[in-house]
Parts: structure tokens; C-alpha cells; sequence
């Protein structure tokens, strides 16, 4: 058993947990998410990895509510304990691969949106360990859906929060801040975007503009989290990929997000996902290759 030890609710339906689990903690990096269940009877979920604690023995783990299964996820309180939590799973980010003088070297802008805080939050964190500045942009829809201002202030060299409806901070999407800081005189040689996947789009569209190369993190659309279930197959650079295993991150301007998005829709009906399947043969499961 994996015992909460705090929880906390940072927005109406925004929840953080911090969780004992001292084998994930002490191999994730970066990146990676784990898969939850509370009972026995209880769903799958996967969940990105916000923060983790190598001494301690946790992990920080922040969700939304978007079905039963996260429903019931947020009910559970600090000394309830989940059955399984697996970890970590996924490729670990980029960044921890790269050699760290000539990380160092560059500029780097991530671009977070609604609880996509989470998962940029401990690639920041990392950076800034590393002695590696970063500068972040944090959007939201409005002030009160804001969520980690702080903890990303503190791993930040520049932290940009903006608002859709100017309640906070600067006013506009993000794709806007990322204009105005271009337009300012900034240069940046990588950029990091994580958020619901028509922000991903849209950024990554003005960023071919710009010439700047972009990595995103297909994490909203795994379901599953091993490839078996095929909801996160994705086109990226005209090849299949599956955003669990072969993922979640992937350069933003190879990747149909079009095609994603409307599979997503398709996804959520038996009908839509039995069509799928007829429709994808082998090519619609990642992790057994066949729907046997």
C-alpha cells in the first residue's frame, strides 16, 4: 500500500497529493508519470509526476477531475493509502540526456497551461538544481484556476503568468506572452509546452513561425498509460506513435494535433473506438500490436 501523506485541493477541481513511494522516487526523472488504483475494482489512471522527494520517499502527484475514476481519486484523504502505484513509466525528458555545459548554454522557455503547471513544474526544478536558468510563461483561464504560482516563481529565472480573461497578471493566451516576449527582444533556442492540446497546437503554430524549435508532452491524451488500449496513438512526422511508450514528449512540429484531437472525440463512444480499431488494424494497439 502507498499512503497519502498530504493532500491538498488547490482549485475546485484541481487536487495535489503527496504520496509515499520510495522505489518510483528514488528512479524517476523529469517527464515521467505513474499509474494509479485505489482498490482492487478501482480504474487505472495515469498521472504525471510534479515533484519528487529521492530522500524522503515521495512523489507529488497534481490532477483534474475529468471522469468518475478522478472523481473518486479526490475524495481519498491524506492517510488513505492507493493499492497500486507504478512508476516511473515513460521516457524521461530530453533535457536529462543532454550534456549540462552545453545545456547551459542555451535559452529556454516553457510554456505551461491550466495543470500542465504540473508536469512542467519539476523540469524547471531540475534545471534550476543544475544551475540552469529557464524562463516560464503559466496560463489559465482566470486567476482563481491558477495553480503552483509560487513554487514556480522559486526555479524560475522569469516567470510570466497570464490569464485569458486579464484577471491576473498579463492578459491574453499564452501564444500572446510568447509574441510580446519575442517582440521585447528575447531569444530563446528551445521551447517546452505542456497544457490541453489545442494550446499545444496553437503554440507550436506560432513557433514554426518563429523558427523555434518546440518539444510537447502528449500526457492529456494517455489512458491507458502501456499502449494496449491505443487512445493516445498519435501522428508524429506522418509515423504512428503512442504517447505512453513512446513518449509523452515529442517535437511539437511533427505532430498532428488536428488528427489527435479529433481521434480523442472519437475515442470516448464504444462505437467511435470499435470504428478505430477497424479502421487502424495492427497499427492501433502500441503495447501488443494486434485487438486479440
Amino acid at each position: 500500500m502507498f499512503k497519502i501523506l498530504e493532500r491538498e485541493q488547490l482549485t475546485d477541481n484541481i487536487f495535489k497529493m503527496v504520496v509515499e513511494a520510495k522505489r518510483v522516487a528514488k528512479s524517476c526523472l523529469p517527464g515521467q508519470f505513474v499509474i494509479v488504483r485505489m482498490d482492487e475494482e478501482g480504474e487505472r489512471i495515469p498521472l504525471t509526476i510534479c515533484d519528487y522527494d529521492t530522500e524522503k520517499g515521495t512523489i507529488t502527484i497534481v490532477f483534474q477531475i475529468v471522469g468518475a475514476g478522478t472523481m473518486k481519486l479526490a475524495k481519498l484523504q491524506a492517510g488513505d493509502a492507493f493499492l497500486d502505484f507504478v512508476g516511473p513509466l515513460g521516457r524521461p525528458s530530453e533535457l536529462c540526456e543532454e550534456n549540462l555545459d552545453s545545456l547551459k548554454q542555451k535559452k529556454i522557455l516553457f510554456v505551461a497551461g491550466g495543470v500542465g503547471t504540473a508536469p512542467v513544474y519539476p523540469q524547471v526544478k531540475w534545471l534550476h538544481q543544475h544551475g540552469i536558468d529557464a524562463d516560464v510563461i503559466v496560463g489559465a483561464k482566470s486567476k482563481d484556476i491558477l495553480i503552483m504560482e509560487k513554487e514556480m516563481e522559486a526555479v524560475a529565472a522569469n516567470l510570466y503568468v497570464t490569464t485569458d480573461d486579464g484577471s491576473y497578471g498579463r492578459s491574453g493566451m499564452v501564444t500572446t506572452t510568447i509574441q510580446d516576449l519575442v517582440n521585447e527582444g528575447k531569444k530563446y533556442d528551445l521551447c517546452i509546452a505542456i497544457g490541453p492540446m489545442i494550446m499545444m497546437k496553437f503554440v507550436c503554430k506560432l513557433t514554426k513561425e518563429l523558427e523555434l524549435p518546440t518539444v510537447v508532452s502528449l500526457n492529456p491524451i494517455m489512458v491507458d498509460g502501456t499502449g494496449m488500449c491505443g487512445a493516445c496513438r498519435v501522428l508524429v512526422g506522418g509515423e504512428v506513435k503512442f504517447a505512453c511508450v513512446d513518449g509523452p514528449e515529442f517535437d511539437g512540429h511533427l505532430v498532428d494535433f488536428d488528427n489527435a484531437m479529433k481521434r480523442q472525440q472519437q475515442y470516448k463512444t464504444a462505437e467511435g473506438r470499435a470504428m478505430l480499431k477497424e479502421q487502424e488494424g495492427d497499427t492501433h494497439h502500441g503495447g501488443c500490436g494486434n485487438c486479440n
